[in-house]
C-alpha cells in the first residue's frame, strides 16, 4: 500500500523555517516536558535543543506517514500497518543512503505538526520522522555508544 511520502529538502529559506520551528519544541521539550529520567538518557549523546545541522546538511528528508490514501478522484482507501510500513520503508532508505557514502541522522522533534505546514502536506499525512542526509562534517564527533551485545538483544532456537 506505500503508506509513505517522502519530502526532500535542499532549499535553505525551507531548511532554516524547519530549523526555527524544531528548535521551539525543542526548547520545550528540553525545559518542560522531558522527565529528568528522559534527559539522563540523552545526556550521553551531548544534544541539546540547538539543531544547526537542520540548516548545515545538504538535505532533509522529510518522511510522512498515510493511514489513508485519497486518490485523484477523491477516493479514500484505507492504510493498513503503517507505522510498520514506514519504518521499513524508512530503514530501506537508510540503508541505501549509507551504501552510496553519505552519513544520515533520524531527527524526532515531538509534536512535528509543524513540518507538515511548512511543506504543506495534506491533513491525512503525518510527520514520521525527519531524515538529515549528507556527508559528515570535518571533525564530527559521534558518541561512542554502547551496544547490547548480541545475547541481549536476541534467541536462537
Amino acid at each position: 500500500m506505500q503508506p509513505w511520502h517522502f519530502v526532500v529538502v535542499q532549499d535553505p529559506a525551507l531548511k532554516k523555517l524547519i530549523r526555527d520551528a524544531a528548535e521551539i519544541e525543542e526548547r520545550e521539550l528540553y525545559n518542560n516536558r522531558a522527565s529528568d529520567e528522559w534527559l539522563q538518557a540523552l545526556a550521553p549523546l551531548g544534544t541539546d535543543a540547538n539543531k544547526p545541522f537542520l540548516e548545515r546538511a545538504p538535505a532533509l528528508i522529510a518522511v510522512f506517514l498515510k493511514k489513508v490514501t485519497i486518490d485523484e478522484t477523491g477516493l479514500k482507501r484505507k492504510n493498513y500497518y503503517p507505522s510498520e510500513s514506514v519504518g521499513i520503508a524508512t530503514g530501506v532508505l537508510i540503508t541505501a543512503l549509507h551504501q552510496a557514502g553519505l552519513g544520515t541522522l533520524t531527527h524526532t522533534p515531538s509534536p512535528m505538526k509543524f513540518l507538515a505546514k511548512i511543506l504543506d502536506r495534506p491533513t491525512h499525512e503525518r510527520a514520521f520522522l525527519l531524515l538529515v542526509v549528507g556527508y559528515p562534517a570535518e571533525g564530527a564527533l559521534v558518541p561512542d555508544i554502547e551496544r547490547f551485545s548480541l545475547s541481549e538483544i536476541s534467541t536462537f532456537m
